[in-house]
């Protein structure tokens, strides 16, 4: 709380007092303020209201939306920033105001360190390869927030059977740039994820496209802490897994949307598992914040 103090000042004085008047002490005089505070999660906003000595409130959310509950729960229409102010009338009739910044993006259920993988439950964004088009790919889901993209995947086989994993990104979605291939057509492959992610921590090399569009020419990337990967389920001849991709450190990846492929390797190097499937066009999952 905000105080301005008004003091005077008495001075005393000296020689024989004939008189005197007493010093007056202005009490303190406070300023209110308006205090609230916000959760945010993807579209909806539930706004906590802390201002004392008022009497009624109006919310102004900077959608061309209202409310006059205290402690509203606003659901915006589109993701954007906006700006949300509560005015506050007080007892003694003044109007005082607050504002702040709220910043609607998309947001995801998937938490990789639940050591579950039930929240992959509620995705609706299911891709499943035609016939044997996925070899030992069965099933893969995909969702994102502001900070990663999310993947899961089912297939066949076990942890230790060292399979290599290459994800094909086309992050800039421009087939005019990045490499071209017949294995995965529909994109042109400006970012390339490869190694052995789930029988070795620390595997996944990322790469970038570099020369021609027909010429497999990749360099080496250092970069670190890019993917994460979570839960790890490996029984009955089935692994499944989930993982997420850092849109801050994979270039490409903050923009609207994402052209990519899979291919599964055995440990020799021999594909054995496609996404979307073997020759299938590449998926483009729209990742707009």
């Amino acid at each position: 709380m905000k105080k301005f103090k008004f003091i005077l000042s008495c001075f005393l004085l000296t020689g024989f007092i004939t008189g005197f008047e007493a010093c007056k002490k202005n009490p303190e005089q406070p300023v209110k303020d308006v205090v609230f505070t916000d959760v945010v999660k993807s579209y909806v906003v539930t706004f906590s209201n802390k201002t004392t000595d008022a009497k009624a409130f109006r919310w102004d959310f900077g959608d061309s939306t209202s409310s006059t509950d205290a402690n509203p729960v606003h659901t915006y229409t589109k993701k954007g920033k906006f700006v949300a102010t509560l005015y506050a009338t007080l007892n003694n009739g003044q109007v005082i105001n607050g504002s702040t910044i709220i910043n609607v993006s998309k947001s995801s259920p998937i938490l990789l360190n639940d050591n579950s993988l039930k929240d992959w439950d509620t995705i609706s964004n299911v891709v499943i390869p035609t016939g044997a088009l996925g070899g030992i790919v069965q099933k893969a889901k995909f969702d994102y927030d502001s900070q990663n993209v999310y993947i899961y995947m089912e297939m066949k086989g076990t942890v230790a059977a060292g399979n290599i994993f290459d994800f094909y990104m086309d992050t800039d979605n421009d087939a005019t740039t990045g490499l071209l291939t017949g294995e995965i057509p529909g994109g042109g492959y400006d970012y390339l994820l490869e190694g052995p992610m789930l029988s070795a921590p620390d595997a996944l090399v990322q790469y970038q496209h570099t020369g021609a569009q027909n010429a497999f020419s990749f360099n080496a990337l250092s970069i670190a802490e890019f993917y994460t990967v979570g839960t790890v389920q490996d029984a009955e001849g089935v692994v499944k897994f989930e993982m997420s991709l850092s849109r801050s450190k994979i270039g490409g990846l903050s923009g609207k949307a994402l052209t990519f492929g899979i291919i599964v390797s055995d440990s020799g190097w021999s594909e054995v598992g496609w996404m979307p499937g073997q020759g299938q066009t590449a998926l483009t999952l729209d990742i707009s914040q």
